[in-house]
């Protein structure tokens, strides 16, 4: 299988009077279906790394692939399209939205460009729900769920657009480590299932080395 994810010498600096070097030099290549995550101690440029990838941020140099395509030269709207068609985003804030039920939130990055959804995008949601083990709850608001169970929903929602990469960032974070081994076997599961491709930021050692692969960044430098 190709590399769904490449970063060629890439470079951020922040600040125009006073620069900041937060990322240099960086060479990455993530293949489809990779499980892989990385770690470094706050400040060494995780989250800026994983934006980038995502297309949140820009690179100042260098230059990003996804799927064969070159996305640091597109234009916001090109961008926002790429990644409601092809990325998920899981924070350690689940950013889900309180008014809605659960099912509901589910569906939010569908309707997106839509504002009606029909049977088939409904029984994908549900089946999305299932897989996550939220049945049950479908039709309660996001308020009344547990953080482990709210986490869920965000994973579910992350899948709803059939997204082939999933960028996570402290997925864990906020939650106990029973919650978060649960979190764990739902991301390996649908690693395995679709063949998503998962990249997770993580301060969790029990996550972190249950990888298939772990990358290391100080610095701003990929140190493997």
């Amino acid at each position: 299988m190709g590399n769904i994810i490449e970063l060629k010498n890439i470079s951020k600096v922040h600040g125009k009077r006073v620069k900041t070097e937060v990322l240099h030099n960086v060479n990455l290549s993530i293949g489809e279906g990779d499980f892989i995550s990385i770690v470094g101690a706050s400040g060494s440029g995780k989250s800026t790394l994983l934006n980038i990838m995502g297309t949140l941020d820009k690179p100042t140099t260098g230059q990003v692939y996804i799927e064969n395509k070159r996305t640091d030269k597109m234009s916001r709207r090109s961008l926002a399209s790429l990644r409601n068609k092809e990325i998920g985003f899981i924070f350690q804030f689940h950013y889900l939205l309180p008014e809605f039920n659960t099912l509901e939130n589910v569906l939010m990055p569908y309707r997106i460009n839509r504002f009606f959804y029909g049977r088939k995008s409904r029984e994908r949601a549900e089946m999305l729900l299932d897989l996550v083990g939220l049945s049950a709850v479908k039709k309660s608001k996001v308020y009344d769920l547990s953080g482990g169970q709210q986490q869920r929903v965000a994973i579910a929602r992350a899948l709803m657009n059939d997204t082939k990469i999933i960028l996570a960032d402290e997925p864990t974070g906020n939650l106990d480590s029973s919650s978060a081994e649960n979190i764990y076997n739902v991301f390996r599961d649908i690693n395995r299932n679709f063949n998503t491709t998962f990249v997770i930021i993580t301060h969790d050692e029990r996550i972190a080395e249950k990888t298939d692969r772990r990358i290391s960044i100080k610095d701003g430098v990929v140190t493997w």
